[in-house]
C-alpha cells in the first residue's frame, strides 16, 4: 500500500505539475520559433451545423463579410439536422456558399487553406489574416488561434473550468507550440494546408486532435498563434459542462482506438500526448488509489492519516460546492469542484466509449447557451470531413 500511495502521488503530481513546468522549461531552453509574414492564400471555410438554424443566417453573413480578401468559398455541412437547416441550405443561391447535406459528397475544397469553424465562436477582426500569416513558414501545416471564454452568469464550477482551468490548458498548449507542436487545437477555429489534410476514420469525433496529429505525422508543425483571437462561451452550469467533457474524453479513447499510430513512435509528439492527454485519463483512478491507500495506511502513520484527512476534506468541499449554492462556499469550492467534474467525466467517458452502440457521436447532447452567441449543435465535423477533404475519387489526398 505504501508503494501504491507513492505511485499514485507521483503520477498525479507529474500530470498536473511536473509535465506543465517541464514543457515550459523546454519551451524556454529549446525554443523553436517559426516564420510569420503577411501572405494571402485562398481559403475555404468549413462550417459544420447540426440543428443550427437559429443562428445559421447570421453566422453566414459574418463569414461572408470577414475582413480577409481571399475567401474562396464557405462550405456548410448540415450534419443530420432536423430543424430546417438542410432545407434552408438547399435554397441558398450565393455562389460563394457550397452546401453538403449528410451522406452527400460535394467534391474537394478549392482553397489553399482549409479553415474549420463552428457556429458558436465570434472571430475577432483581423484574426483570419493573422492566422494565415503562420503559413508563411513552409514547416507549418496547422494553425490554431487563441480562445477566450466568455463567463457571464456561469456558476462557480463551470466558471472555474472556463477560467482557471482553461488558462492553465492554453498555457500548456502555448508551451508545447513553442517547443514543437500542441497535441490538440481548439476545434472551433483552426486552419490546415489543403494538401496535408487527411480523411479521418468514419465516426471520429475529435478532428481537432486527429487532424493536427496527422499533419505532425507528415513532418510538419502545428502551432498556436495567440494574436489570432476568437471568443466562445462554455456551458453555464456544471452539469452541462460535465456532459461536454464526457463527450470530449470519450473521444480521446476513440482516437486511440481508431488511430493507434498516435500511441506509437510514428507520432513525433508521443511524449507530449502521453503526458498531456493519456495520463489525464488515468488520473481519476490514481486519485481513488491515493485515497484508499492513505486510508489503509492511516492506522500506522500520522503522515498518511493527515493525507487521508486532507483528501477527504478536499472531496467533501468539492461535492458541497456542486450541490449547495451557498455563495461564499460555492466560490471557494469552485476549483475543487471543477477538478471533481473533470475527473468524473473521464470515468463516465470511458464507460460511454465502451458501452455505446453505433457511432460515438450519439452521446452528444445540445448544450444550452445564449442565442446571441451560439446555436445548439455546432460540432458535426466528424461525419463529413472526409467528404470535404477528399471529394470524389481522386489520387490526391485533398
Amino acid at each position: 500500500m505504501t508503494a501504491a500511495f507513492w505511485v499514485a502521488f507521483i503520477g498525479i503530481s507529474y500530470t498536473y505539475l511536473v509535465y506543465p513546468v517541464g514543457i515550459w522549461v523546454l519551451s524556454r531552453l529549446s525554443r523553436n520559433p517559426w516564420k510569420s509574414a503577411p501572405i494571402h492564400p485562398s481559403i475555404s471555410i468549413v462550417l459544420a451545423v447540426h440543428n443550427g438554424m437559429a443562428l445559421l443566417s447570421t453566422k453566414l453573413q459574418r463569414l461572408l463579410s470577414l475582413d480577409y480578401p481571399c475567401v474562396q468559398e464557405v462550405i456548410v455541412v448540415s450534419d443530420g439536422s432536423t430543424d430546417g437547416t438542410a432545407e434552408f441550405l438547399a435554397q441558398m443561391q450565393d455562389p460563394h456558399i457550397r452546401t453538403v447535406i449528410l451522406r452527400e459528397h460535394s467534391g474537394k475544397a478549392r482553397g489553399d487553406i482549409l479553415l474549420f469553424v463552428d457556429i458558436r465562436p465570434t472571430i475577432a477582426a483581423g484574426a483570419v489574416e493573422q492566422l494565415v500569416t503562420n503559413f508563411a513558414d513552409p514547416r507549418v501545416g496547422c494553425v490554431t488561434g487563441d480562445l477566450t471564454l466568455l463567463q457571464e452568469g456561469h456558476d462557480g464550477t463551470s466558471g472555474a473550468v472556463g477560467g482557471l482551468y482553461w488558462r492553465y490548458e492554453q498555457w500548456i498548449r502555448r508551451c508545447e507550440s513553442a517547443f514543437d507542436s500542441p497535441v490538440g487545437v481548439y476545434g472551433g477555429f483552426y486552419a490546415v494546408r489543403r494538401e496535408l489534410a487527411v480523411p479521418q476514420p468514419t465516426g471520429m469525433i475529435l478532428d481537432d486532435m486527429f487532424q493536427p496529429l496527422s499533419i505532425i505525422r507528415q513532418g510538419y508543425r502545428s502551432v498556436l498563434d495567440p494574436k489570432a483571437c476568437v471568443c466562445d462561451i462554455w456551458p453555464k452550469q456544471a452539469k452541462h459542462e460535465f456532459q461536454r467533457k464526457v463527450r470530449t474524453l470519450a473521444g480521446n479513447f476513440q482516437l486511440f482506438q481508431l488511430a493507434p499510430w498516435t500511441l506509437s513512435t510514428e507520432n513525433r509528439v508521443l511524449f507530449q500526448l502521453i503526458s498531456h492527454k493519456l495520463l489525464r485519463l488515468v488520473v481519476p483512478w490514481l486519485l481513488l488509489l491515493l485515497l484508499v491507500s492513505a486510508l489503509v495506511l492511516s492506522a500506522h502513520s500520522r503522515v498518511y492519516a493527515g493525507s487521508a484527512a486532507l483528501q477527504a476534506m478536499g472531496w467533501l468541499l468539492a461535492i458541497s460546492g456542486l450541490f449547495f449554492r451557498i455563495p461564499l462556499l460555492h466560490r471557494i469550492a469552485a476549483p475543487a469542484s471543477a477538478l471533481l467534474v473533470l475527473n468524473a467525466a473521464a470515468v463516465v467517458g470511458l464507460y460511454r466509449f465502451l458501452t455505446t452502440r453505433g457511432p460515438l457521436w450519439r452521446i452528444w447532447t445540445p448544450t444550452p447557451v445564449p442565442a446571441q452567441v451560439s446555436a445548439p449543435g455546432s460540432t458535426g465535423r466528424g461525419q463529413f470531413e472526409s467528404a470535404v477533404v477528399t471529394g470524389p475519387t481522386t489520387s490526391k489526398r485533398a
